[in-house]
C-alpha cells in the first residue's frame, strides 16, 4: 500500500509539473497578445473575451465531470495573473502630441501609480511637492495636462494657488469629492476641466477592472483622450454628476468608515481578545474583522478627512446614531415582532440584489476560508 501511495504521489507530482510548464506557456503567449493589444490600441480587459471563456470552460467541465466552479475559480486566478502580466508592458498613447504631465502631489503614493503608468505609457511626466512649488510656473507652463492628487483637505487651496495654465491644458483631479475641487478648477482654469474618482487605493498593481468616475467640467471632447487612455489601461469609466457622486460617497465612504472607526473603537475599549475571534470566528465574521483591521493599518488623518469633508457626511452619521438609537430600543425591550418587520422591509428593498450579494459574497468566503491558518 505504501508503494501504490507513493506511486500516485509520483504521478500528481508529474501532473502538477505539467500544469506548470502549461501556465508559462500560457503566460507567454499573454506577453504576444500585449504586444499585438499595444500596437493596435485595444484596452488591456476586453469583458466580454472574459466571459466568453468562462462560459466556455464552465461548459467543458461539466462535460469532463469537474466542477465548473472548481474550473472558474483555476480560470480567475490565471487572467488575474495573466493581467499583472500584461500591465508590465507598452501601453498605446491616446494623446496627439507631447504628452507633457504635471502631477502636482506626484510623490505620494496615489500620484506615484498615476505616474508609473503615465511614464510606461510614453508620457513626460514631472512632479510637484511643496519643496519644489518655485517650480511650479515653469513646469506648468508646458504643461498638457495637470493632475491634482494632494490631500483632500488640502486639494482646493492647492487649486487655487495654481500659476495661469496653458489655454488648452487639461485639469483633472483624483480626489474622492468632487463638487468642491471641481468648483475650485473650473474657477481657476478657463480650459478643459474634468473631475476623476479613482475607486481603489494606490497599492492596486494594475487598474484591471477598476472603475475610475468622471464628473464633467468643461470641454469634454479635450478630455477624451484621458478617459480613453484609462480604458486602455483596463480601467472602467463611471461617468456621474458631481453632486450624485459625492452623495453616493457618503454612503460608500464617510459612512461606511465612521461605522468600522466605531467597531474598531468598540473592541478596543472592550478589550477584546483578537487571536481568539479570529480562532472562533466564521469566514464572513473574519472578513469584516480584516475589514475593519485594514482601516486601522492605513493613514488616520486620510480617513478624518473623508469622514469630516462636508456637513452632509456629518449629518448622515447623526442619522444613523439616531436609527441605532431606535434599534437599541427595539432590541432592549424584546420586541421581536418589530425586530422582523424591520427586517422585512429592507429585505424587500434589496430586492434581487440580497440573493446577488449572496451568491457573490460565497466566492469571497471560500477564499476566507482558503486563506486560514
Amino acid at each position: 500500500m505504501t508503494s501504490e501511495l507513493d506511486n500516485c504521489r509520483q504521478q500528481i507530482d508529474q501532473l502538477d509539473r505539467s500544469l506548470l510548464v502549461l501556465l508559462q506557456q500560457r503566460l507567454d503567449l499573454v506577453n504576444q497578445v500585449t504586444e499585438i493589444k499595444s500596437q493596435l490600441g485595444l484596452p488591456l480587459y476586453a469583458p466580454e473575451r472574459e466571459t466568453a471563456m468562462i462560459k466556455h470552460c464552465r461548459d467543458e467541465a461539466k462535460q469532463l465531470g469537474l466542477s465548473p466552479d472548481l474550473v472558474e475559480d483555476i480560470l480567475r486566478r490565471i487572467f488575474r495573473e495573466a493581467y499583472n502580466s500584461e500591465s508590465t508592458g507598452r501601453f498605446n498613447k491616446t494623446f496627439v502630441g507631447k504628452g507633457n504631465i504635471v502631477i502636482v502631489g506626484g510623490n505620494g503614493l496615489m500620484g506615484q501609480l498615476f505616474s508609473r503608468l503615465f511614464t510606461q505609457t510614453g508620457y513626460h511626466v514631472q512632479t510637484l511637492g511643496a519643496q519644489s512649488w518655485d517650480q511650479a510656473p515653469a513646469l506648468i507652463a508646458n504643461a498638457d495636462v495637470v493632475i491634482i492628487s494632494v490631500p483632500i483637505n488640502k486639494t482646493v487651496e492647492i487649486i487655487q494657488q495654481l500659476p495661469p495654465l496653458p489655454e488648452n491644458c487639461l485639469l483633472t483631479d483624483l480626489t474622492s469629492i468632487k463638487q468642491k475641487p471641481l468648483e475650485a478648477m473650473l474657477q481657476q482654469h478657463h480650459g478643459p476641466v474634468v473631475g476623476l474618482h479613482p475607486m481603489f487605493g494606490p497599492d492596486v498593481p494594475n487598474l484591471t477592472k477598476q472603475v475610475v468616475v468622471a464628473c464633467e467640467g468643461r470641454y469634454p471632447e479635450k478630455y477624451q483622450w484621458l478617459l480613453q487612455q484609462l480604458q486602455i489601461w483596463g480601467a472602467h469609466i463611471y461617468p456621474i454628476a458631481a453632486c450624485d457622486h459625492d452623495r453616493s460617497m457618503s454612503f460608500i465612504q464617510a459612512l461606511r468608515h465612521f461605522s468600522s472607526f466605531s467597531y474598531g473603537v468598540n473592541l478596543q475599549q472592550e478589550h477584546a481578545n483578537l487571536d481568539q475571534l479570529i480562532a472562533l470566528s466564521s469566514p464572513i465574521y473574519r472578513l469584516e474583522l480584516m475589514m475593519i483591521g485594514r482601516l486601522f493599518a492605513q493613514d488616520p488623518q486620510l480617513y478624518a478627512d473623508i469622514i469630516m469633508s462636508s456637513t452632509d457626511n456629518i449629518e448622515l452619521i447623526k442619522r444613523y446614531y439616531n436609527r441605532l438609537g431606535q434599534l437599541i430600543q427595539l432590541v432592549e425591550t424584546g420586541n421581536k415582532t418589530a425586530f422582523i418587520q424591520n427586517f422585512n422591509e429592507v429585505s424587500t428593498w434589496f430586492g434581487d440584489y440580497a440573493q446577488r450579494f449572496m451568491d457573490e459574497s460565497r466566492t469571497l468566503l471560500k477564499l476566507a476560508n482558503d486563506n486560514r491558518v
